[in-house]
Formats: C-alpha cells, structure tokens, sequence
C-alpha cells in the first residue's frame, strides 16, 4: 500500500460472497464516492458468474456520476487468487440457499413456533449455524494461509457465531462484524428529537452506549447535545403505547410485503418493563425473548405492528435482484453512486489512519462488558484508529436485564463449542433450551431431526 496525495492507493479488497446482489452494490457505490481511497477488488463465489457479473457492475462504477475513485474489479476462481495480498477481507455470504433458509423459517410453525428472521437465534438460526460455521472455519484457515495481516469485515448471520469462529481457527485474526441495527435505533431517536425539539439530528449525531449481543443490543446510555434522551424517550414511549408511525411507516406498512418494517412497539414496551433501550428492530428483538412474549401466534405479531419475513417473500426478492443485475451488467439500469449509510469504507478509512471512527461492531469481549465471558463475541462501541480496533469500556449489563442477555450469550457460547465438535447431541441440548422451543421434548427431537434432514445437503462434516 502507498499514499499519494494523502490518498491510499493499490488497495487490495477481496470480497469472498463477491456475487451479492445487495451488500456488493453498496460496497461499489460507497468505495465509488470516497475520495481519498483506491485501489482492486477482487470478488470470489461459488457461483462463478455471479461474480463475473459483479465484475462488469463494478467497474461500471468509475464512469457513474459523482464517482471520485477508481476501483477495478475482478472476478477471482479461488480463493487463493482474490485472498493473496489482500489489505482487507469482506466476507458476506448466504449459506445454503433459500431452501434450506424455508425449512429454518417456517418447519417449527407445524409444533406452533414463529420466527420473524431465523438467521441468529432460535431454531432457524441454530440450524443455519450449524451450515455457516464448517463455512467459515474454512475461510478463516484461507485468510491464516493467503493474508494474515488483513483486516476482516464480517457481516454473515449468525454474526456472533461467525466472528468467534473465525478467532477459534486463526486466534491472530484481525476481524470484526458489522450490523447496522442500532443505527436503526438512532434513526428511530431522531425522531424522538425532531418532536421534542423541532430539529432533526443525523444518526451519528446521537451519542449512545451499546451492550450485548448482536441483534439483542441495548443502549445504556443515549445524547444528543449533551442532552440525556432517557426522560425524553420515557414520555414518548408512554405516548405512543400502540406503537409508533409517521407519514413514511405507515406508506410502508400499506407495501406489498411489510415484513421489514415495525412500529417499534416492541422496542418502546422493552424500556417501559426494564428502564433501557432495546437497540434492533423488533423481528430481531423477539427471536430472543420468551416465545410466549411476542411470538405466540400471528395475531399476536400483528398486534405488535410487526412482521414474520416469509421465506417465499425472500424467494420473490431475489428474483427480483437477479433481474436487476443483469439490467445492470448490460446497461439497461445504469450503477447510481449514492450514501448507503453503512460504515464498511469508513472502517476502512480510519484503520488507514485517515480518519478517526467510532462505532459500534462485534468483537470478543476483552472485559468490554465485565460481567458476561472473555472471549465471547460481544457487541459495544469501539474506536477506530490507524491500524488498530480498541473496544470501548461499556460498563457491566444493566441488573435488570442480565437474565435476558447472560442467557442467550451462554447458548451462543454452547452453539458454538457444539458445532465445532460436530455433536448432534449438544447442538440438540442447546435447541431445546432455545427460548423460542416452546413444544414438548420430545416433539423438539422430532423437529430438530427433521430440521438437520433438510440442510444434510450442506452438513457432510457431521458424518449424518
């Protein structure tokens, strides 16, 4: 790497999943839009093509309006040739396909369990770890191999299993995983202060202390200007009980397919009952709650002004992104350069030493969270500086909901010490301990069966 002009040059990006249609677009875009960066990007997938595909969009990026870098992409046929050499690493994947993605969502709704995600925790999301984890312990041995030096951008499902995978095989690795929920809470705050003080403040305006675990994170503290927002955020809360919308909520609500929107009722009843903010969206929120809580049925989703994401819903949506990236490739759509919000480039950035960052990203916990395990993948603030990621100290769980956050931290400990060792047995234990496994044992053993029956096409290291 060298600066010219104070600006990083031949960077090296290799992107393993480099066939997404989605993440891939907005690293395009965002890289596209930076100016003090460039460099390559080199993109590796099992689907060869859609890599390819990648390829052509990408580098359609250097002539789009507004673009201040260049950044050539390549499509790369193994891993060797995208790792080698490479500054930093992204790594977003699905694993399996949306089939087996159908069977994690929606076979536990035969025994009366819901899931609005199923990609972190509960029954869906164990078994789709049990599909990601064998995925990632060989992209961590690549990385140990081609580019130990690199940094690791993670934002695969379930991240918390992920990152502690990728420390168990290569324990040097310089990794992190990003999730952009708790800028979801940020937006929601600004408009808790556009009502409250008539100004509307950008996200990274609001000054906020997030603990725990990705997708069930919680903010112990929140500012703006100095300004405590807990008082703020109690009134607002007691007046919207029924759950909150504005004019966009409530066009969105009215779509074809609501399943990503919420009325952040959830999250406003979770401070009432414990005195904190619940930092995801609510379908995040609930998978790690009592099952009886908020996903008993249907009904009760929908009176909480949430969504269950259907798998068949996902099914029409890549569909629909296939689509668009061929009118992308060929020209027919052309690449826009627009701010994604995400904070992938800027992490990039200040790990340059072109700027400093903080932000909230999942790490091990080094005693960032005192009273919940070393070693486990925690999620906090954490500062951003040339070369170096320094967790920020934030301070012990909240007593009143330790319970809630120690519990679901022990099983992801569990998950992942029983997936390593490739037994069925402790997996099933952790399953039926699952807050979401509301049926009878033995009615959970039939599931559980049924469920690894339906993803064996991807677990031939279990020897099932």
């Amino acid at each position: 790497m060298k600066y010219v002009n104070g600006k990083a040059c031949e960077l090296k990006i290799a992107y393993i999943g480099g066939g997404s249609r989605g993440w891939a677009w907005k690293l395009m875009s965002d890289l596209a839009g930076c100016e003090d960066m460039s460099g390559s990007v080199y993109l590796y997938d099992i689907d060869f093509e859609a890599a390819k595909n990648n390829e052509i969009i990408g580098n359609k990026f250097n002539s789009a309006d507004g673009a201040v870098a260049r950044w050539d992409y390549f499509a790369s046929k193994t891993p060797r040739e995208a790792l080698t050499g490479a500054d930093f690493v992204v790594i977003s994947i699905l694993p399996g396909t949306f089939d087996e993605m159908e069977s994690d969502v929606h076979t536990p709704e035969k025994y009366g369990i819901y899931q609005s995600v199923g990609d972190t925790s509960g029954p869906g999301g164990i078994i789709r770890a049990m599909r990601t984890i064998p995925m990632y312990e060989e992209i961590a041995e690549y990385i140990k191999e081609f580019c130990p030096n690199a940094w690791v951008i993670s934002y695969t499902n379930p991240m918390t299993l992920c990152i502690k995978t990728l420390y168990r095989v290569f324990p040097e690795i310089k990794a992190f995983g990003c999730c952009h929920e708790v800028f979801g809470t940020q937006d929601f705050l600004a408009e808790m202060i556009q009502e409250n003080f008539g100004e509307k403040p950008e996200r990274h305006e609001i000054k906020v202390n997030p603990v725990a675990v990705n997708h069930f994170t919680w903010l112990t503290e929140a500012t703006y200007k100095n300004i405590d927002l807990f008082p703020y955020y109690d009134k607002f809360c007691n007046k919207y009980k029924g759950g909150y919308t504005n004019e966009q909520i409530e066009k969105m609500l009215k779509a074809k397919n609501a399943s990503f929107v919420s009325k952040h009722a959830v999250k406003m009843e979770l401070f009432k009952r414990f005195g904190y903010i619940a930092a995801a969206g609510d379908r995040h929120l609930v998978e790690f709650l009592p099952g009886k809580w908020y996903l008993e049925s249907p009904e009760r989703v929908k009176e909480m002004g949430f969504g269950l994401t259907s798998v068949a819903y996902r099914k029409i949506d890549l569909a629909d992104r296939i689509a668009r990236s061929e009118r992308l490739r060929s020209g027919e759509e052309a690449v826009r350069i627009e701010n994604t919000g995400e904070e992938g480039v800027n992490q990039m950035r200040a790990l340059l030493g072109l700027c400093d960052l903080c932000t909230n990203v999942n790490l091990p916990n080094r005693g960032q969270i005192p009273n919940l395990p070393l070693g486990a993948v925690v999620e906090t603030n954490a500062i951003f500086r040339s070369g170096t990621v320094t967790p920020v100290f934030a301070g012990a769980i909240p007593e009143s909901i330790y319970p809630l956050v120690s519990r679901i931290c022990s099983e992801q400990e569990s998950v992942s010490s029983a997936i390593a060792e490739r037994d069925l047995e402790k997996i099933f234990a952790c399953f039926i301990n699952d807050p979401l496994v509301t049926c009878s044992m033995a009615d959970a053993k039939i599931l559980f069966n049924e469920m690894v029956e339906n993803t064996k096409g991807y677990l031939k290291s279990y020897n099932i």
